[in-house]
Formats: C-alpha cells, structure tokens, sequence
C-alpha cells in the first residue's frame, strides 16, 4: 500500500517544527551562557521561548517544564557558580 501525500506533509511539518524546536532551545541556552543576564531577563528569555515552543506544540506545557525549564535551570546555576568562584 502507498502512503498517501498527507502523511508525507505531516511528517515534513513535524520534522520542521523539531528543527525549529531544537533552534529555540540551543539558542536560549546559548544567550543565558553567554549573555550578561540579570536574573529576571534570563527568567524573561526562558518564557519567551516557552511560549514559541507551546506556540508550536499545544499542551506540552508539562514536558517542556520537564525537559528544557530544568535544562535552563541548570544553566543558570552553572554560570552563577562560575562566577562565585572568581
């Protein structure tokens, strides 16, 4: 049996969304490595990419506080502990 077109759109469609996906995140976690950030535009900048990413995938609020929030977290606290011990 022959895939239909519509199945080859939806899996393109997702394929984009998750190089989008990907671009959002390593992007946001670049800026609060490297960017001087207080911590309520860091807090500011980890939102904005929450919104773009529940933008792009409705309902995923949990995994997304789950996977990347506890990512963004970890990267904050590295880059206070590095700068403690200068």
């Amino acid at each position: 049996m022959k895939p239909d077109k519509k199945d080859y759109r939806h899996i393109i469609s997702e394929e984009g969304k998750m190089r989008a996906l990907r671009r959002m995140v390593d992007d946001c976690a670049r800026r609060l490595k490297e960017e001087e950030l207080s911590a309520e535009e860091a807090q500011m900048v980890i939102e904005s990419v929450r919104k773009k990413v529940l933008g792009l995938f409705p309902g995923k609020e949990e995994q997304f506080e789950l996977i990347y929030r506890s990512r963004f977290e970890r990267i904050l606290k590295e880059k206070q502990r590095n700068s403690d011990d200068k």
